[in-house]
């Protein structure tokens, strides 16, 4: 793979310039974020600037030595909670003061990060990611947005709140009777705009809208009493031992080291999960195939580097990467791109920003954390098997009110207990251990033989076989990829399903969706009991496939075909 492919050049400068602007306010926030337990008159000022430097140096890195050409890295959600985590642990164990204590731990963890993902790719790691089931998946990330949008209601409102759950729970009533009205107005004037733009166009991202907007109305009704991100050092960043904003010795190394080592090893985990999931998604829009292991590694070096800097770790962005693909862009110089334009705001553009409110980088945080709760995954709750309804609630309330890393383990433990049983009372129930592990999607059934030579080269048969889960969705994905976009009409053979979990459920809605949108007629046959009561259940039948493109026998099937087809 080339380093600079300038093949797509006006895409990738569009895309990336594009997704910088988009991320700048996101870095902005959630870097602010990250320092929220700290309280120093200049936490909002060193959280913005962490939080530039880690888009910034993360972005540029990871696009130059990653595995997904068009993903846009920076600090994301998940990142950012462990990230104030941390910060505010270190501030207390010091006493309140010690800043460079803080700096330094931030940097030792990003450090840590990205030499366990470095790692994590040497050992090829990143395929077994794939193996998340999606109720894990759905209660982590709802989780994580939970605790996204109760830490920013106390700026929302001109307050300052910290540390766990329960005690911003606690103390919420407290902020709420002593809020600032002018900080409120703001910050809801902004969730407003993200979500209203979008209504006259799609163009300009209402993010950055919001942003400009409120801080400039801001700015002309002279809101002294609403606190603002105040001064960011201009230029390049300095190693974290050669900041003037680190004291080498007021730290004690050995305790700060001994902090920052196990928030190392959850940022590794869970930047892995973050990025290559957006790969996923890059992959999905662009009909490319990442490389997992060296996209770990890409991930790795701009966390390293990024805490070096003081930066904020990160991971691969879904948004800012859909952003980017959207836009043009399709290979690594898009990143770079997106990069660049955050470094012109270290470089200079930063006595504009320090005028922005506090609530404002509130409000926008708020949207994001709405956006990463899995609405869905909740609504079907009442729907999905017992099952998975228990991990999804479980992790869910564990990433909330526990821990997070603790949260996925927990989960991955039960969801794979209750698939061992369902396993199990499978093979009892008659099914070979290749049945319930392989999808075969080459030799004809025996049924098909009769198929009229009139119908028989117009549609394309996928053969399905074996049960649909969160450890073989993968497998059939590639599976339905072989799918010939220039088919007629696809017979999806379900004979030998057994059984379909939400992860699965969902991957088949998808590549039936897939499949559709390039005209395809989806015909689907002898659909098992437990399967065809998650298809039915979630309207994919008949709400994606017609429940009369259904049919209990590969005969009828083809009967219908013949009149189909013969009769035009």
């Amino acid at each position: 793979m080339k380093l600079f492919d300038t093949s797509n050049l006006k895409g990738d400068l569009f895309g990336g310039v594009t997704a910088g602007i988009v991320a700048l306010p996101l870095a902005l926030a959630f870097g602010i974020q990250a320092f929220g337990g700290v309280s120093d008159p200049n936490a909002a000022s060193m959280g913005a600037y962490a939080g530039l430097v880690g888009a910034t140096l993360l972005g540029f890195f990871a696009a130059m030595f990653g595995g997904t050409p068009s993903q846009i890295s920076g600090p994301t959600g998940p990142m950012t909670v462990v990230s104030a985590t941390l910060v505010s642990g270190v501030w207390a164990s010091s006493g309140g003061g010690n800043v460079s204590s803080v700096l330094v731990s931030m940097a030792l963890a990003a450090i840590f990060c990205g030499l366990f993902q470095i790692l994590f790719g040497c050992i090829k790691i990143g395929k077994y990611v794939r193996y998340i089931p999606y109720p894990v998946l759905s209660g982590f990330m709802s989780g994580i947005g939970v605790i996204i949008i109760l830490q920013q209601l106390y700026p929302l409102v001109g307050q300052s709140g910290s540390g766990s759950m329960i005690n911003l729970l606690v103390g919420l009533p407290s902020a709420v009777t002593s809020l600032s009205p002018m900080a409120l107005v703001l910050g809801l004037a902004t969730v407003a705009i993200i979500y209203l733009f979008p209504l006259l166009t799609k163009k300009v991202p209402s993010t950055l809208v919001a942003l400009i907007v409120v801080t400039v109305v801001s700015l002309f009704l002279d809101m002294d009493g609403v606190p603002t991100i105040g001064d960011i050092p201009a230029g390049l960043p300095l190693p974290f031992f050669a900041s003037d904003k680190v004291d080498l010795a007021a730290i004690d190394w050995m305790s700060v080291l001994v902090a920052a080592i196990v928030p190392g090893l959850t940022l590794a985990g869970l930047g892995s999960i973050d990025t290559l999931l957006t790969s996923v998604v890059a992959d999905n829009i662009t009909k490319t195939k990442h490389n997992s292991n060296r996209e770990l590694i890409g991930q790795g070096i701009g966390n390293t580097v990024a805490g070096l800097f003081c930066g904020l770790p990160g991971a691969g962005a879904t948004m800012r990467t859909v952003v980017n693909v959207k836009s043009g862009g399709r290979t690594r110089l898009s990143g770079m791109v997106h990069a660049l334009v955050l470094l012109a705001v270290l470089l200079g553009l930063g006595s504009l920003v320090k005028y922005v409110p506090l609530s404002v980088l509130a409000g926008i945080l708020i949207t994001v954390g709405v956006g990463i709760i899995d609405f869905r995954g909740f609504r079907d709750l009442p729907k999905i098997p017992r099952a998975d309804a228990v991990v999804l609630i479980v992790v869910f309330l564990v990433t909330v009110f526990v821990d997070l890393l603790t949260a996925v383990g927990i989960g991955m433990v039960i969801a794979c207990v209750l698939f061992m049983k369902r396993a199990s009372d499978l093979v009892e129930g008659g099914y070979s251990s290749q049945e319930l592990t392989n999808f075969d999607k080459e030799s004809p059934w025996d049924d098909e033989h009769g198929m009229p030579d009139t119908v028989a080269h117009k549609i394309y048969v996928q053969r399905l076989n074996g049960p649909i889960f969160f450890g073989t969705i993968n497998k059939f994905k590639e599976v339905m990829q072989t799918v010939p976009q220039d088919a007629r009409i696809v017979i999806i053979r379900m004979r030998l399903v057994s059984f379909m979990d939400q992860s699965g459920l969902y991957a088949m809605e998808e590549a039936i969706k897939d499949i559709q949108s390039h005209g395809t007629q989806v015909l689907m046959t002898i659909i098992q009991p437990q399967p065809m009561y998650m298809l039915t259940t979630h309207k994919v039948i008949p709400g994606v496939v017609p429940e009369d493109h259904t049919f209990k026998t590969f005969e009828e099937c083809t009967e219908y075909l013949r009149n189909q087809l013969e009769n035009k």
